[in-house]
Formats: structure tokens, C-alpha cells, sequence
């Protein structure tokens, strides 16, 4: 299809996507879509029609407008039934044809115009949209997240990040002029004229390779960076979590049909845990860009394909430093949440907590180690023990080998606080663990030096504060990380802590209490992940996200 001859929905959307990039400019508040799961927001009958089209997928294949030749049933598990989603995807029969469909689509969608690619996009989050309920159930039944959790990150949170990624990359696309520009050099007694033109040229075709825990807000800015400039997308489901993200793909598709443009201009590629394609996908030398998001060896391995552009955000040792607070209460409600909320499986979530071995200051007063040791496992044991808050803010365990590493790790410390199954009263078959609480020596940094993914916490006495803050440094350098938690009421030591942390391209969150947590970013305003460090080389979403998805070529015609 020609630029000309585009169809263009962007007219609808034009001043919702100048909100978003002057949001993104200000790096203040912003959100397109609501993050709560209300009726009044979106219909009152809105959750029960998700309900409903959830419970009707459960078992059936999952039909949506793609080439396919067979019917592919999935390893999706319900955490909180232990029961089996029995859904099958629309499948070929080699790796390579999925590349081959978006290749064909690339032709056609690479000459679409931006403004009308946005357009279209913002058309597909608006069906997305109307089906976050659905979206929601999926989530929930497949990663073990709670309801509110699943909605959120899932639906209108994922959404927003796919909106940063559009506005970004129309942004970047017309940052510079697309239209013919005449170029005048004077040379004294007469001047060179040129006639110059500048084309923004993709890459190709990309792949988005999925997590299991966030299978849609961790893959949808990759999917939504490509589509804006002009490429297209495989999209490799994790085989767990491949329902959620197979409902954006669809809806993604179904309005590209309607825009009479290929659909397969984005492909879903789902597969086993037995027998996986991710490799072969990669590895394809028509894929140009690879997104991932997942452990740190394969994304190391993905890093090192040649001749591909890859984004990453991997894994890190995330650290929480104590030096002084207000309110002990409060900051070990806070961190307590932290560390609880789903289970640890969250790629921000606080692992080493470090304090003094002296303790800390509570509104100038020594507060000992031990004190400070029991209110966080206070906190932790409240939550649990909570009978409506426990299993709403752990949710599930996703994978059982999350809960076999927390067996294994009980002996990398002296055990603070037992981690243990306890019930949830609407799941009782559910996989539910609470967190296991160690203490671990700071000369044992083989112990914390490495990521324990799940409900694992290690808190580390160290001699100073000072000593604490290098160990999380190195550890970022390292290991990389993508969160670090502070409690410091000293201006001129939080600047300290911030410029240390600072050194190995890792962000403070200072003080936090209350209803918002160091696991939380907000879209338009905090990059996810720097690339900085060994935890990714990407970050959501900063310039670099699209710019390196696309090339500027310029032609000269030389006029005299």
C-alpha cells in the first residue's frame, strides 16, 4: 500500500497521542487509560462479560486472522486451580513461516504513513480495551497474579506503556522534516542548490519474546516500538503465559483487516515448553530486532546473535538500604509489601535488605538491628496472616520451580521468618508459599550475590551504612539491577546514596510508604530498566527504544 492511499484513524487520536508526548517531555503524571477495574469506568457489566468470554475460551482453540495450518494445545496452567487451560493456538507447522508471513506483511506495512500507523495502533489498544476484563482472567489464570494486579498491569497500565512507545516513535519519526527541503550553499557570486529528501527506512521483521509473569506490559512496548516504525512482528509467547498476550495480538489484527492491510503485519508464535522455537526464531536471518525480556543467560546468548538489534531487560539483585526514617512502622509496612506483593515474582521486587549491624535512626533516636529485623518480619507475618490481605497480595506462585527455590534456599542463612503454604479462601488448590526471611553475613556474597526469583528475602547485617551502599553498587554492577530502595531522612546522604547508585546505572526510590511501592513504574514517566547495567541494555522507554528500529537515509538531487 502507498503512503497516499493509507487509511488514517489518527484524526481520532491526534490529540490524545500530543498529550502523551508532551507528558513524556514533562515527566509528569499521565495516564490514557484508568487503572481501576471499575464499572463506572468501563460499563457495569463489563466484568462479568469478561468472565463470561473467559470461561468460554477455556478449552477451545483461540481463533483469530491468521494463516495457520493446525492447532497447537498449550502448557497454560491455572496457579490458582492446578488446573490446565486446555487452549490451543492457531499454528504452522516450522518456525520460519511465522518470519515468513511477517516478511510479506512488511512490504505493505513499512509504506504506511506514521500518522496513520499510530492511528491504527490507537485503535487496536481502544479493542484491547474493551476486552481488560477478559484480559485480566487471562492474566490472572495463567501467571498467578491477583485480579487487581492482573487488570492493572495487564490492562490500562500495559496499555499506556504501549502508548509511550507510539507517541515516542512518532515523535522520533518526524522529528526531522520528511517532506523536500532546498538546500542553499553561497559560494560568494553564485550558490549551490540542492534538493534534499529524507526517508526513515526500517529494519525489518522483530521478534517480541515473552515472560511468563508479565506476559503483555512486559511485550507490548517492543511490539508497539516496532509496529510504529514501520516494521513488523513475530510475537513468542512464553508457553506458560500465551492466552493474555495472544488477546493484544488479536486485537491488533482485527483492526489491520479492517484497515484492508495485511494482518499478519503482527504474528503470534506460540509454543511448548517440550519444544520451543525461540531459537529458531532468532537465529532466522530475516529477523533484524529482538525484544526479550527474561533470565539473564539467554538474554546474554540473544545479545551475542550477530547482525541482530537487541533489547533486553533481564534480571538484577534489586537492594533495600536502611539509614534512618520517621517511622519504622511505616517503612516496614512499606518494604514488608514489597517483598510480599505477588510473591517476589517481580523483576523490581527488593531481595538483600541492608542494615547496620549499630541500627538505624528513628526521629533521631538508635533504633537497635534486632528492633529493626522484627518489625519487617512483623510486617511480613501481618500480611500473611491477614485472612482477606495474605493471598490478595502474594497471589499464586507461577511456576513450581519458584517454589522449589525457596526450599533450596533456606540453607544459604539463619532462618528470621519460615516461609510456608497458607490458604486463600476463594483458590483453596492454589499455589500459594509466603516469603522465606534469612539473615546472611556480609562475607557470604556468594549467598546474595545471585538473584533468588520468588518469595526470597536476605537481610544482611553489615558494620556501616557506608559498607552496605558499596555492596549494593557492586552487587548492580555486577549483577546488574532495576530498583533499589533507600530510607535516609539526611538530604546530603540521600544525594550521597543517589550518586553511588548512580555509578553502576541504577535508580533510588527514597522513603516510600503508603500505598506506592519501589515494584512500581509509572508509564511517561519512569524509564523501566536503564540499560545500563547487567539487568537489561534497553530501558522503557527512552529515545534509543525506537530510534535504533529505524534508519534515516537522505538523497540529494543537485539543482545547480
Amino acid at each position: 500500500m502507498s503512503t497516499s492511499s493509507a487509511p488514517t484513524l489518527y484524526p481520532h487520536y491526534e490529540e490524545a497521542l500530543q498529550r502523551a508526548i508532551q507528558a513524556m517531555h514533562d515527566r509528569t503524571f499521565y495516564a490514557h487509560y484508568p487503572e481501576s477495574p471499575s464499572g463506572k469506568i468501563y460499563g457495569e457489566t463489563a466484568n462479568d462479560d469478561g468472565i463470561r468470554a473467559f470461561e468460554a475460551q477455556l478449552g477451545r482453540p483461540f481463533a483469530m486472522p491468521q494463516s495457520f495450518d493446525g492447532w497447537l494445545v498449550s502448557s497454560e496452567e491455572s496457579p490458582f486451580k492446578n488446573q490446565p487451560l486446555g487452549i490451543s493456538y492457531p499454528m504452522k507447522q516450522q518456525a520460519g513461516e511465522y518470519v515468513a508471513l511477517a516478511k510479506q506483511a512488511f512490504a505493505s506495512w513499512r509504506e504506511v504513513d506514521v500518522h496513520a500507523r499510530a492511528g491504527i495502533l490507537m485503535a487496536s489498544l481502544d479493542r484491547v480495551k474493551d476486552r481488560f476484563y477478559e484480559l485480566a482472567y487471562a492474566t490472572m489464570h495463567s501467571t498467578g497474579q491477583t485480579f487487581v494486579m492482573s487488570f492493572q498491569a495487564s490492562g490500562p497500565h500495559a496499555n499506556d506503556r504501549a502508548i509511550e512507545a507510539i507517541a515516542l516513535g512518532l515523535h522520533e519519526m518526524t522529528r526531522f522534516p520528511q517532506e523536500e527541503v532546498e538546500w542553499v550553499k553561497p559560494m560568494g557570486k553564485f550558490d549551490i542548490r540542492m534538493s534534499k529528501r529524507y526517508r526513515n527506512v526500517p529494519l525489518g521483521v522483530g521478534i517480541c519474546v515473552g515472560c511468563s509473569t508479565f506476559p503483555v506490559w512486559n511485550t507490548v512496548p517492543g511490539i508497539y516500538a516496532n509496529l510504529i516504525t514501520g516494521n513488523t512482528v513475530v510475537v513468542k509467547p512464553h508457553p506458560l503465559s500465551i492466552y493474555p498476550i495472544a488477546l493484544v495480538v488479536r486485537a491488533i489484527q482485527e483492526v489491520l483487516a479492517e484497515q484492508g492491510l495485511d494482518p499478519h503485519a503482527v504474528v503470534l508464535a506460540p509454543d511448548t515448553r517440550e519444544a520451543q522455537i525461540t531459537n529458531e526464531l532468532a537465529n532466522h536471518p530475516d529477523v533484524k530486532l529482538i525484544d526479550f525480556t527474561g533470565f539473564n543467560a539467554y538474554g546474554d546468548y540473544l545479545e551475542s546473535i550477530p547482525g541482530k538489534v537487541v533489547f533486553t531487560e533481564k534480571a538484577g539483585v534489586n537492594s533495600a538500604l536502611l539509614h534512618s526514617t520517621i517511622d519504622l512502622g511505616t517503612l516496614a509496612n512499606n518494604l514488608a509489601f514489597s517483598v510480599s506483593m505477588y510473591s517476589g515474582q517481580m523483576c523490581t521486587c527488593p531481595q538483600n535488605i541492608f542494615i547496620p549491624q549499630n541500627g538505624i535512626q528513628e526521629g533521631g533516636e538508635t533504633v537497635s538491628y534486632g528492633q529493626v529485623v522484627e518489625a519487617i518480619t512483623g510486617a511480613i507475618r501481618n500480611i500473611i496472616q491477614h485472612p482477606k490481605m495474605g493471598g490478595g497480595v502474594t497471589g499464586a506462585i507461577q511456576n513450581p520451580a519458584t517454589a522449589e527455590r525457596v526450599d533450596r534456599a533456606r540453607g544459604q542463612g539463619k532462618v528470621l521468618l519460615e516461609s510456608e503454604s497458607f490458604p486463600y479462601p476463594d483458590f483453596p488448590e492454589a499455589r500459594l508459599v509466603s516469603p522465606l526471611v534469612l539473615e546472611v553475613d556480609a562475607d557470604q556474597r556468594d549467598r546474595y550475590a545471585a538473584e533468588w526469583f520468588g518469595p526470597i528475602v536476605m537481610i544482611i547485617p553489615v558494620e556501616t551504612f557506608e559498607a552496605g551502599l558499596q555492596a549494593a553498587k557492586e552487587l548492580a554492577a555486577e549483577k546488574g539491577a532495576i530498583s533499589c530502595s533507600a530510607y535516609c531522612t539526611d538530604p546530603d546522604m540521600m544525594d550521597h546514596i543517589e550518586a553511588t547508585m548512580a555509578e553502576s546505572f541504577t535508580p533510588v526510590s527514597f522513603n516510600f510508604t503508603g500505598m506506592f511501592w519501589v515494584n512500581q513504574n509509572a508509564g511517561f514517566s519512569d524509564f523501566h530498566v536503564t540499560g545500563g547495567n547487567p539487568a537489561g541494555n534497553a530501558s522503557l522507554t527512552d529515545p534509543l527504544f525506537v530510534r535504533k528500529r529505524f534508519v534515516m537515509v537522505g538523497s540529494r538531487r543537485f539543482l545547480g
